[in-house]
This record gives C-alpha cells, sequence and structure tokens, in this order.
C-alpha cells in the first residue's frame, strides 16, 4: 500500500524542485525527506528519482504517482471543504496572496467585511507578485491568490488550480508635469515619449512584457532607467519628473490622481483580476466568504479623480491652470 505522506513528499518535490527546498518548507533535514522518498521508491518497486548532476529528477514513473496523488488530494480538499460546510460558522485560517495595488485597494476592506460578518476566521495576508505565488498555491503554501492578467499576455491555467474572476482595472499613462507638452495638439501619441525615461516593472513579469509591447507597437524601444515591483515608488519618479509609467487605477483608489493621466487604447488598456485556489477548495465557505467580501470591496471601489481628459491619444484637454 502506498503512504499518501510520502506521496505528497514526492509531489512537493515536483513543485519546489530540490530536496532542500522540500526540507525547508516542510521543517525536515533533507536527509529526512531523502530516506522517505527510499521507502516511496521500495512501497512502488520502481525507481522514483534519478541522478541529474547535483539534483534529482523524477522518473516517468514518479510523475504518474504525483498524478494521482494531486488527484487524491483534490478529492480532500473538497472533503474539507464539505465538512467545513456541515459546521455553524466559518472558523479556521486562510492564507492569502495578493500582490501590491490589490493589497492597498482592496484587502482591507475586504478584511473589515470578514471580521463584521465572521468573527472567527482567521485571515492572513502575504504581499507578493503572482508570478511567485501562483506556483506557491500549488505547493500549498497559500490558500487562495489574488492574480492579474495583462492584455494579450493570457495567465497559465494549471490543472491544479481554479480561477474566478474579480475585476477589471484599467490602465493608463502617468507622465510628468514636464511632459505634458509633448503630448498637447493634435495626433498625440505615446510615440512622443519615445526618447523620455521610463519606470517599469523587472524584467520577465507580466506587466513588463505588456508595457515594453505597448511601447513597441507605437514604434519605439522604451528607455526603462528605473526598475520595481513597487508601484508607488513609480508614482513617485513620476509625480517629481523623473520618467514616466503605466499606473492602473487602484493606485489611487477613488482618490484625486497627483499626475497627469492619459487613457491608452481600449484594447490595451484595461487588465484582468482574478482569484485562484486549488482545485476542489473553492466550494470551502472560508474561500467562498472571503471571495464574496472582495467582490463586494471591488464593486465598491471608484474610478480616480482626474484633471485633464478627452479620447485616447488624441483631442487632450489642457490640464487646469497652475498643473501644465
Amino acid at each position: 500500500m502506498l503512504d499518501l505522506h510520502r506521496l505528497r513528499l514526492l509531489r512537493e518535490l515536483k513543485h519546489r524542485g530540490t530536496l532542500a527546498a522540500v526540507a525547508a518548507a516542510l521543517s525536515y533535514s533533507p536527509s529526512s525527506i531523502s530516506q522517505q522518498l527510499s521507502v516511496l521508491e521500495q512501497e512502488a518497486g520502481v525507481p522514483l528519482l534519478e541522478p541529474v548532476g547535483r539534483r534529482v529528477r523524477l522518473t516517468a514513473q514518479a510523475e504518474i504517482l504525483v498524478a494521482h496523488t494531486e488527484a487524491v488530494l483534490e478529492r480532500l480538499e473538497r472533503a474539507e471543504a464539505d465538512l467545513a460546510a456541515s459546521l455553524e460558522g466559518i472558523s479556521g485560517v486562510l492564507r492569502v496572496a495578493a500582490f501590491q495595488t490589490a493589497a492597498l485597494a482592496l484587502v482591507p476592506a475586504t478584511l473589515t467585511r470578514l471580521r463584521e460578518a465572521h468573527p472567527g476566521l482567521r485571515v492572513e495576508i502575504t504581499q507578493t507578485e503572482p508570478e511567485t505565488a501562483l506556483p506557491a498555491l500549488v505547493a500549498r503554501d497559500f490558500d487562495l491568490v489574488i492574480a492579474e492578467e495583462y492584455p494579450d499576455d493570457p495567465a497559465a491555467r494549471p490543472a491544479e488550480i481554479e480561477q474566478a474572476e474579480l475585476c477589471r482595472d484599467e490602465l493608463r499613462l502617468a507622465v510628468p508635469r514636464s511632459a505634458l507638452r509633448r503630448l498637447d495638439g493634435p495626433g498625440a501619441s505615446l510615440e512622443r515619449l519615445a526618447d523620455h525615461p521610463w519606470v517599469m516593472e523587472p524584467a520577465g513579469t507580466a506587466s513588463r512584457r505588456w508595457a515594453t509591447t505597448l511601447c513597441r507597437r507605437a514604434g519605439f524601444e522604451p528607455d526603462v532607467r528605473f526598475e520595481s515591483t513597487d508601484l508607488l515608488l513609480h508614482l513617485r519618479l513620476v509625480e517629481e519628473g523623473h520618467a514616466a509609467a503605466f499606473l492602473p487605477d487602484l493606485v489611487w483608489d477613488g482618490r484625486t490622481a497627483s499626475v497627469a493621466l492619459r487613457p491608452l487604447p481600449e484594447e490595451q488598456g484595461v487588465r484582468r483580476l482574478f482569484t485562484a485556489v486549488r482545485r476542489g477548495s473553492g466550494r470551502h465557505p472560508a474561500v467562498r466568504a472571503y471571495r464574496d467580501a472582495l467582490l463586494a470591496a471591488a464593486e465598491a471601489r471608484t474610478r480616480p479623480r482626474m484633471w485633464g481628459g478627452g479620447g485616447r491619444f488624441r483631442g487632450w484637454e489642457r490640464p487646469p491652470e497652475g498643473l501644465d
């Protein structure tokens, strides 16, 4: 009989990559993990690991076992959800990962709603980017992830994950006051900022891919002088006149924008926000309660108040007196 605990260790190895990472995540020693997997090999009667340099990788037979383990764990997720649904009240711990703007604009209001409706539920929030959070969700480090998807850059949809729509968030060009005159007049377009410094998220992120593609479609390679995942730093650099940026409406959380904002081409100017959970856990009462409160917070948000305006990339108004 195959032991489920050891099968989970094998699954952890697939998702985390090394024995050391599995040991660190589960508070075991690497030698203990290795011993347990050796016992699993004896139970299975086939080799499960093969050396590759200083690391190991799963054999084809190990991949088969992991696939079955995923199915078993999904059923266990459903069992936990059904068990929790049979109880009165919602309690326990829900571990949530959220990227920065969602954490700032949506999470506090969500927690307020949950505190009032479900005081027995403990919600733990970690701010981290989707590129890190989604694999960690599959590895069971989180129970729910708030993630984003940019135009023409669809998010991966692993079989182990269930997604649910949250909201749409408009993306806008943010420019320093010193650059506004470049965008005045008929036919104004993004290409007028071809030689202007930019701040963007690091290479490899979905936001960076989208922003770079948008600039290239306008006919130029952006001069990215500043890189950060902190959009508040992006905003500060625009405010001080050091860079142009692309900022989502969630940055403002309904407040008046402190920099000049210009809309982007309609098909490129909106990102999709969604929540992700492991397959089988979507009907857990704590997950459902958090998703409901989060959706209510998203629906209650307001658009930023802006000076200036006009159409998309042409016919823009000049800013109020004193801001040009």
